[in-house]
Formats: structure tokens, C-alpha cells, sequence
């Protein structure tokens, strides 16, 4: 779309950032600090005033609340015997670290070694790991590996957990280490989480980064705004069209646009402003500025597939929950403690491990938690129950999102193709046959009635595989949709410059090369710190 084209003028500002999420909200403190550049931040959502945002375990009453979540849906998935499945994403100030499960996992060196090996220069762990540490404030103090001073609070639980200790032992007696820290010299073992937490209280990008940056005068955010397209002249992005409170408006970036609106957005939002597949966009009748057949390809997630146990002592969460005098206790606990079951987050101990001794590094993560259900986001079951999943941590399978209309409104089409080679499907068996035997391990027995799923009926390699299918569901940890790297299905450079036109970059999940070996939040923010210098650098230059 040409740049002025009957919108309301907002203004002009060196740099527009589209998406308040896990990214955008450090690029806009980064870029605003100092008072030099003045940025608008764009957010399709509300402000984060939905107090169950700031309760850790919060995430479960969010799961499936339309006003803060986009609940995506994929296509029907051929691999997971037709079924879609639902992909929670945040629409609220701070983006999915406003409804994500807390869990702080950077991932593995290989991981940004292997990035840097691609063609990747600067993205090694050598080159990523001080702005880990620049965004972290660590409550264990700073070491090689992590900081303090940060933005961005991690810490411990605020108790432990005689199940999570049980895990830890039983997963100990299979030949897992204990591991204190999944973030430090290796991620191999069994421990607890840390949390993106501050006193038993979420710490988003919007709260971390955000609180105090909020008020600055070069810094302008607007919520209720929902990016429609990005505006050329030419192949230069030169500003925004936004849809707020049914109007049209627009505003012009000086310097630059910056798209962190996600893995499903970002390339959405790229498509229906004319950068993209070719014949894709002149299908719905857009009017190609770039063809760029890499925007919306290479999609990859985290599949999770989860084991429910019936607990035989009455000490989990589905115990609070029914029990109104152990609720009242749960809610008055954390109001005068900041302590309890409400602090929870989606995983409260796990383990990294290898599926084969040939492997280098660990294959397989485990969430462990003290609750069940039948699904995330709804109620949790009458019986005494817990729960453990592995997710795979490298995935081979890759997918697609598209645009199946002209209308942003439309949600695009999203093909995730899960468990789509062999290697994938025979690592979830392998992974699911060697959690099986850490939940049976002695260390368990105490705590263990019986197998509720898969269960004991459920046992052959073949049996495993089509629990998988059918049971099998997203960890939410979509990413790679607008890829870094060199080659011609690559969308952005090392710079997180959109290849083919000018003062455009992605800055979020989507730029990642391939998946890392963890949870995506930490590496997120990371990627919106290392960007934020790039961007600051050229602005100086």
C-alpha cells in the first residue's frame, strides 16, 4: 500500500515497532532510552490490567480468554490423525510472556553454534550469552553465565515440592543428574525451573521492560492497535496503517519499521503488505512489493505429549481445588505470602535428557507439574492427580503460514505438519518410554497409584506412536517463519533486515534459524536485546 493513502495521520517517529509482545517491548525500552529516538509501540491488544496476568498461575485462566489470547487454530494436522490443533498466542501488553508459562530456558550451546555454522555470524553462544545476561536480573547472584541489574527478573520457586523431589530423585535413579542450573555450563539433568518471577509475581516484557519506560515523552504506546499492512514507497518501508476503535489510522517511521508481532503474525502482517510468495499474494489480489517465496515457510513447534498419574496422597493441586477450606487457604497464602500453589508455573521441575548414548546433547524435555487435566485451560481432575510431558526438543518437521485473505482479519493458515518424519516420531516413543520408567521409578512409588494415560494397556512402540497422534499437543513454541540466514528461503539477514526492501526488520521468534533446545521466551528477549544494539549502532552510524 502507498504510503498516505486515506488513513488519519498519527505522526512521525524515527522508529515504529509493530507488536508489544516478548520482543517489542525491550526494543521499545532499548531504542527510547536516552531520549534521542522517539518510538511508537504498537500493540493489537489491551493493557495488561487482567489481574490473573500477574498471578503465576494465571495462565491457565488465560488459556482460552479471547480479549488477551489470538487462539490460533492449525489446519487439520496429517500426523495427529486429523486434528487441529489450538495455538494459544498473546494479544495484551507484553505479548505471550503475558500468558505464557514462566518457565526460563535460554536452550543449548550447540543450539546458537549451530546458528553461527548456518552462516550466522554473531549469533554463536559466545556472541549470544552476554545479552542473556544483559537482560537478566538473577536472584542466585551473577556468575559466567548469568547477570544481574537486568530487566528481566528469574528466580527460583518460592518452595519445593515433595513430588517435584520425588521426580528429581526417581529421574536420579535412571541415570539422570540432578541439575541445579538448566542455564549453566550444561542442560543435561533433573531440577527445578526457574521462573521469569519477582516476588511470586509475573515478570512480562511489558512489566519488566515497560513499567517506568512507559513514561517517557519520546515514547508512545498505543493498544487496541491492530497492525493492517506496512506502508512502501517503493521497496523503502516508510510507515504503518493500524486499525483502533474501528478507524484507520497511520503514522510514518523515519528510521525504521519493526515488525516483533510473532511467529504467526510477522509473516502474516509481511504478506498482506506485499512481501512474500509471489503468486500467493497476487492470489487474494495484494500487490507484490517483494517476492519472498521464505516468508511463512519453515515453521517449526515443540510437540508435547503428556503422562497423567493418579497421585495416591491427596497433595496436589486438583486437592486444593476442591477442597473450598484449602482453596481459601491457596488464595490467602499467596495475598500475604506470595507463596503457594498459585505460584506454579506450567512446569515446576523437568529434566533434559538423551533418547540415545550416541546423542552429544540432551533430545528430550520433561515439564513436571502437580495437577492434571484432561486438556490446558480447563478444569482439572476430581481424582489426586499429576502430571509429566515430553516435548522434543529438535524437531525436524517444518510447516507454513499463509494468508487466506486480503483481510487481516482472517487468521492465516497454519500447517505445523507435526511429527511429519521418522526421526520425529521415533523420538517421542523413545521419549515417552523413558519418562514411563522415571514415573515408575522407586522413588515415585509413594506417590504413584496407577497410570491414568497412556496406561498400562499402552505399551508397544506402535501402541506409543498412535498415543502421540492422538494425544499429541503444542508446548506453544512456534518460531522460524521469517528465518535468519544466507540462503534463498531466507528472509531475514544477520542484521534481522528483511532481505529485498529497505528499513524493515523482524525482530521475534519467527527469525530464528530452527528451534532451540528449550522453551523460546528467554531467547526471545535475547534476540529483541542483541537487535536493540544493532539498531542503536546503525542510528549512530
Amino acid at each position: 500500500m502507498a504510503a498516505g493513502q486515506g488513513t488519519g495521520d498519527a505522526g512521525q517517529f524515527d522508529f515504529i515497532v509493530v507488536g508489544a509482545g516478548s520482543a517489542g517491548c525491550v526494543l521499545a525500552s532499548r531504542l527510547s532510552a536516552g531520549g534521542k529516538h522517539s518510538v511508537l509501540l504498537l500493540e493489537a491488544g489491551p493493557r495488561d490490567r487482567n489481574i490473573w496476568i500477574h498471578i503465576p498461575i494465571g495462565y491457565a485462566k488465560l488459556f482460552k480468554n479471547s480479549d488477551v489470547n489470538w487462539m490460533y487454530q492449525t489446519e487439520a494436522e496429517p500426523e495427529l490423525e486429523g486434528r487441529s490443533i489450538f495455538q494459544p498466542r498473546g494479544k495484551v501488553m507484553g505479548g505471550s510472556s503475558s500468558i505464557n508459562g514462566l518457565i526460563y530456558i535460554r536452550g543449548q550451546r550447540a543450539d546458537y553454534d549451530r546458528w553461527r555454522q548456518l552462516g550466522n555470524t554473531g549469533w554463536g553462544y559466545d556472541d549470544v550469552l552476554p545479552y542473556f545476561k544483559k537482560a537478566e536480573n538473577q536472584q542466585r547472584g551473577a556468575d559466567d553465565f548469568h547477570g544481574t541489574g537486568g530487566p528481566l527478573s528469574v528466580s527460583d520457586p518460592r518452595q519445593s515440592d515433595p513430588l517435584c523431589e520425588a521426580f528429581i530423585k526417581a529421574a536420579a535413579e535412571n541415570g539422570i543428574p540432578t541439575n541445579p542450573d538448566f542455564n549453566g555450563a550444561t542442560q543435561e539433568g533433573a531440577g527445578y525451573y526457574q521462573t521469569t518471577t519477582r516476588n511470586g509475581r509475573r515478570g512480562s516484557t511489558a512489566r519488566s521492560y515497560l513499567r517506568s519506560a512507559h513514561i517517557r515523552p519520546n515514547l508512545r504506546v498505543e493498544t487496541n492497535a491492530w497492525a493492517q499492512r506496512i506502508l512502501f514507497e517503493g521497496k523503502r518501508a516508510v510507515g504503518v496503517v493500524w486499525r483502533q476503535n474501528g478507524v484507520l489510522r497511520s503514522a510514518r517511521a523515519e528510521r525504521e519499521v519493526l515488525i516483533c508481532s510473532g511467529a504467526f503474525n510477522s509473516p502474516q502482517l509481511l504478506q498482506l503488505s506485499g512481501v512474500g510468495p509471489g503468486e500467493l499474494l497476487r492470489q487474494y489480489g495484494i500487490g507484490v512489493v517483494h517476492d519472498a517465496q521464505g516468508v511463512g515457510a519453515s515453521l517449526q513447534d515443540h510437540l508435547q505429549v503428556r503422562m497423567v498419574m493418579r497421585c495416591s496422597r491427596p497433595i496436589t493441586l486438583n486437592d486444593d481445588v476442591k477442597s473450598l477450606r484449602r482453596s481459601a487457604w491457596m488464595v490467602m497464602r499467596y495475598a500475604m505470602f506470595r507463596k503457594g500453589p498459585l505460584t506454579i508455573a506450567a512446569g515446576y521441575a523437568g529434566a533434559f535428557f538423551k533418547t540415545h548414548p550416541r546423542l552429544a546433547t540432551p533430545d528430550v524435555q520433561v515439564h513436571f507439574i502437580p495437577f492434571s487435566t484432561d486438556k490446558m485451560g480447563e478444569n482439572l481432575h476430581t481424582f489426586s492427580g499429576f502430571t509429566a510431558s515430553i516435548c522434543q526438543l529438535r524437531p525436524e518437521s517444518r510447516g507454513s503460514v499463509k494468508i487466506r485473505s486480503a483481510d487481516p482479519s482472517i487468521p492465516p493458515e497454519i500447517r505445523i505438519n507435526y511429527l511429519a518424519t521418522e526421526t520425529d516420531r521415533t523420538t517421542n516413543v523413545e521419549g515417552l518410554k523413558i519418562l514411563r520408567k522415571i514415573l515408575h521409578a522407586p522413588a515415585m512409588k509413594p506417590f504413584v497409584e496407577a497410570e491414568v494415560e497412556p496406561g498400562p494397556s499402552i505399551m508397544s512402540d506402535a501402541d506409543l506412536l498412535t498415543y502421540c497422534r492422538q494425544r499429541g499437543g503444542t508446548i506453544y513454541h512456534p518460531t522460524s517463519t521469517c528465518r535468519m540466514g544466507n540462503d534463498p528461503l531466507a528472509v531475514v539477514d544477520q542484521q534481522l533486515r528483511v532481505r529485498g526492501v529497505e528499513r524493515l526488520r523482524v525482530i521475534d521468534g519467527s527469525v530464528m534459524p530452527d528451534l532451540v533446545s528449550g522453551n523460546t521466551n528467554a531467547p526471545i528477549v535475547m534476540i529483541a536485546e542483541k537487535a536493540s544494539d544493532m539498531i542503536l549502532q546503525d542510528a549512530r552510524g
